[in-house]
C-alpha cells in the first residue's frame, strides 16, 4: 500500500495513537469515512452548480 511495509504502518498507527488518543481515533476514522463517501457521491452525480459557474465565466 504506497510503498508502505508492515513496520511503517505500525510506526504510524503508533503515533496517531500517541498523539489523539484511543478514544479520538474512532470518531476521526468516522468522519473520514463520511467525508470520502458525499466525495464519492459527488464524482459520481455532480451538481449543476458547478456547469452554471462555467457558464457564468
Amino acid at each position: 500500500m504506497f510503498g508502505l511495509g508492515l513496520p511503517e504502518m505500525g510506526v504510524i498507527a503508533l503515533v496517531a495513537l500517541l498523539i489523539f488518543g484511543p478514544k479520538k481515533i474512532p470518531e476521526l476514522g468516522s468522519a473520514l469515512g463520511k467525508t470520502l463517501r458525499g466525495f464519492k457521491e459527488e464524482l459520481k452525480n455532480p451538481n449543476d452548480d458547478t456547469s452554471s459557474e462555467k457558464e457564468d465565466s
